[in-house]
């Protein structure tokens, strides 16, 4: 289980979609997913940052099944580095396609990755 995680009684995270996290991205679990590679982190967080510019853009004007499948592929390729909370908005999305307030907080979590990488990247 991830640091600062809790699961609920049916094995799935709780969401932390729509709530302010401390980091967009937990830097433990990235840092443990790309043995420490700087280059290699750049390269994984730039990666989700295109995939989720793109489901962004696309996810307003899609069908709901449309939407649950770019939800799904965004979900994945973010607990993959440590991006959990735009993960659970993904999740919450992917379940609940047609809820409007969905679309709106997975675009605010992707605003949040985005600032945060930009940030990340000006570091030394």
């Amino acid at each position: 289980m991830n640091k600062g995680r809790h699961m609920a009684s049916s094995g799935h995270a709780m969401e932390s979609c729509g709530k302010v996290p401390v980091s967009p991205v937990d830097l433990v679990h990235l840092e443990r997913q790309t043995m420490g590679d700087r280059q290699l982190q750049s390269e994984v967080l730039n990666l989700l940052a295109e995939q989720a510019r793109s489901t962004s853009l696309r996810v307003g004007s899609a069908s709901p099944e449309d939407r649950a499948a770019m939800a799904h592929g965004l979900k994945g390729a973010a607990r993959g580095v440590g991006a959990f909370a735009l993960a659970d908005c993904a999740d919450a999305l992917e379940r609940e396609p047609e809820v409007e307030q969905h679309r709106a907080q997975l675009e605010q979590a992707v605003a949040e990755f985005l600032n945060f990488l930009l940030r990340w990247e000006q570091q030394p």
